[in-house]
């Protein structure tokens, strides 16, 4: 017959209930000791620490067997903790309710445990305003003004001026938790992130150590990366390895990719991507990484550079930086490491106008007509391909460069409508700006049909851009005709 209480069923899950139970109560019992335990109640008779005691007592009977013993114990220590509990909260709500309204943070409305002040001069209690931080928000709650910065200073004077009001009233002051944040981080992951930052101005063994264990946390925790953007210090330390060599010589590679990668793991995190890219010697660093980099770092480098293009403000600075160049450069050499990541950089950046022309400059269209006629990574470098022909000058080097009967026996090749949809995008700008070329769309046309495919299969772009040639390619016609 089952018993009734805490031990119900079997036996087995009625301890493992019980362990629980009391596991739980005396977490609370040693929080209420640490935290709010006052001269009243330490001098009931059964207080916190005499039920945090018994409490100690039946977890161990309850190991050693005693199951039937524990059972009562609990009972015994629930319906004290309960009529105590509201002798205590009444006390509690007392108190705490009269503290001075300069004393509560402005987002809990309670009494600060950590206060500390914002860029505004603000003040509030730690683990609220980082909570609004992390959120995504750059306003002070209070006078909702744009932040200079996140970083959250102690605000000493407000600490001690509520541990005296408090010992006025004859109760402890709570003080900082080690608490535990919404992303599972507690001031002991603080601290050690602080500590590995420090250790990037150490010895080359320490900072490869914490270079490693960094891009590990970031990889794996996105709290470690919103970390970064509490403090405009913490980009500026990790990198102090690569910005104190005089020479590329001087970087070990395995440290310079784990920095890099780092940098990369931030870059992911929405709320940095403004931070990192602004941070002055973040794009020079990745640029460094591009050109001289082992294969790894040079990808995760370009990587990097195409999560932080996901800004416009960003793809206008990282173009300006000379990004492109180094690009290309990597775009040529093919390797299969890097080519996704390369080819997705260049495509984001050249979404600004400005960026197109700073690619043509730099060979973008010879690279990418090279490796689309060796069918390497046709759909991304098409694509790319494409952007660009609506800057002129790159359309008079297509056209120089064989672009017209490379693309057309690419649209007959594949099978993909939207990369049929970019050839025929390309070749309608070729068509509007070189007359030259349309012998060869004709001959093409006369032979194959390739154009009036186009235009009654394809996207309806695609479709659009093929009556576009075709009705230009017959109006020469026509005006040949009748001259």
């Amino acid at each position: 017959m089952a018993k009734s209480g805490v031990f119900e069923g079997d036996q087995s899950v009625a301890v493992a209930k019980a362990t629980t139970e009391l596991k739980k109560e005396l977490q609370r019992l040693v929080k209420a000791i640490v935290e709010d335990s006052s001269s009243e109640e330490e001098t009931n008779g059964f207080g916190f620490i005499e039920r945090a005691n018994q409490t100690l007592q039946a977890l161990k009977e309850l190991k050693e067997g005693g199951k039937q013993r524990s059972s009562s114990n609990i009972k015994r220590i629930n319906n004290d903790n309960n009529r105590n509990n509201n002798n205590n909260n009444e006390s509690s709500t007392s108190i705490w309710g009269s503290c001075p309204q300069e004393f509560r943070c402005p987002l809990s409305k309670e009494l600060m445990r950590d206060p500390v002040i914002l860029s505004t001069g603000q003040t509030y209690d730690r683990p609220f305003i980082q909570k609004w931080l992390k959120a995504g928000n750059r306003i002070c709650p209070r006078t909702q003004q744009v932040l200079s910065h996140t970083i959250l200073t102690p605000n000493n004077l407000v600490r001690d001026m509520i541990s005296q009001w408090c010992k006025n009233r004859g109760v402890q002051f709570p003080g900082p938790l080690q608490y535990a944040d919404e992303d599972g981080l507690t001031e002991a992951d603080r601290d050690l992130f602080l500590s590995l930052l420090k250790k990037m101005s150490s010895t080359q063994s320490e900072q490869k150590e914490a270079a490693r264990t960094l891009r590990s946390l970031t990889k794996r925790m996105p709290s470690f990366r919103a970390l970064f953007g509490e403090s405009l210090e913490a980009i500026p330390q990790l990198l102090t390895p690569l910005c104190q060599s005089k020479s590329q010589n001087e970087i070990h590679p395995d440290l310079q990719e784990d920095l890099i990668t780092t940098l990369l793991n931030l870059s992911i995190h929405d709320n940095n991507k403004k931070l990192v890219a602004e941070t002055p010697m973040v794009v020079p660093l990745l640029l460094d990484a591009l050109r001289f980099g082992t294969i790894e770092t040079r990808s995760n480098s370009a990587a990097t550079l195409f999560t932080l293009s996901a800004l416009d403000s960003n793809k206008s600075l990282i173009g300006k930086a000379g990004a492109l160049k180094p690009l290309i450069d990597l775009l040529e050499e093919g390797h299969p490491l890097a080519m996704k990541d390369v080819a997705s950089a260049i495509f984001n950046l050249c979404i600004i106008h400005e960026n197109k022309a700073r690619a043509v400059r730099d060979g973008a269209v010879r690279a990418l007509l090279n490796k689309i006629k060796n069918r390497v990574h046709v759909d991304e470098l098409l694509a790319i391909l494409a952007m660009l022909s609506s800057n002129q000058k790159a359309v008079e080097e297509m056209g120089d460069l064989g672009a017209v009967s490379c693309l057309l026996s690419l649209i007959k090749e594949t099978n993909c409508a939207r990369n049929k949809e970019n050839c025929i995008a390309v070749l309608y700008t070729i068509c509007y700006y070189d007359r030259t070329k349309w012998k060869e769309m004709r001959e093409e046309e006369s032979s194959y049909g390739t154009l009036s495919q186009i235009a009654q299969n394809g996207t309806s772009r695609a479709k659009r851009k093929a009556n576009g040639i075709l009705d230009r390619l017959n109006r020469a016609i026509n005006l040949t005709h009748t001259a």
